[in-house]
């Protein structure tokens, strides 16, 4: 049954026009004919069995029938502080943390970044990793749409509220099990390309950043969230 994203509120025993992206995705790509089902979900939380009930040029309306309040998130809720990367690596990032079950994504800027959005270009940029999220959480089940954030720089985020459990992924460094006592969340900080300096770890240490070193081989800036997620899964 295909699934669908859809920014409207959704009411078991009520019907509703369909969007224009989901009309053009389910009816026009996918052909569906009257009477076919679907899954849709609002990022509210739950998911809902809807039929289509009725189709014109350019709309159509389901009936919203049964209510599913699973969400399949994790028990963990992870917030990863992610240094941006040029080309389509931030896409493979964000997609994949959001398979794994990211709570939120928050873009980061640093001493090594290679990408500095300008500000007209801002909205455009994380409204395309928005739709990334989305489309993975469509494909994985997921019902909650992490929210991808505007993007700060690093000083800024590391002096921000964040969850008391916090580690950074530090290549090169003693590893220990950090997992063991974190709490039910917990801040992840993942470093560019070129890693995070030295100085910028000694930062995230004094903000209260416990160093992560999760084996003896330097990972890629969009291997490193799919690595840290599933450890932490797996915890």
């Amino acid at each position: 049954m295909p699934r669908f994203y859809i920014e409207t509120d959704l009411a078991v025993n009520t019907t509703i026009e369909l969007t224009e992206t989901v009309f053009h995705h389910w009816v026009k790509v996918l052909r569906a004919k009257l009477g076919e089902t679907a899954t849709l979900f609002n990022g509210q939380g739950g998911e809902y069995q809807a039929t289509l009930t009725e189709i014109n040029k350019k709309t159509a309306s389901v009936s919203i029938d049964h209510f599913n309040a699973d969400d399949r998130t994790p028990a963990k809720k992870t917030l990863i502080g992610q240094v941006m990367s040029k080309g389509d690596r931030m896409d493979y990032a964000i997609q994949k943390a959001v398979e794994l079950g990211v709570w939120r994504i928050q873009l980061l800027t640093s001493e090594r970044c290679e990408m500095r959005l300008k500000y007209d270009r801002d909205q455009k940029k994380i409204e395309h990793w928005q739709g990334i999220a989305i489309a993975a959480c469509e494909q994985c089940g997921m019902n909650r749409v992490p929210e991808i954030l505007a993007p700060i720089s690093l000083e800024a985020w590391l002096q921000s509220d964040l969850p008391e459990s916090r580690l950074v992924l530090a290549p090169n460094k003693n590893q220990q099990n950090v997992l063991q006592n974190t709490g039910a969340s917990l801040a992840v900080l993942i470093g560019p390309e070129g890693g995070l300096s030295e100085i910028e770890i000694e930062t995230a240490n004094t903000a209260g950043f416990i160093n992560w070193c999760v084996g003896d081989r330097i990972l890629r800036t969009e291997t490193a969230p799919i690595v840290a997620l599933t450890l932490i899964n797996l915890a």
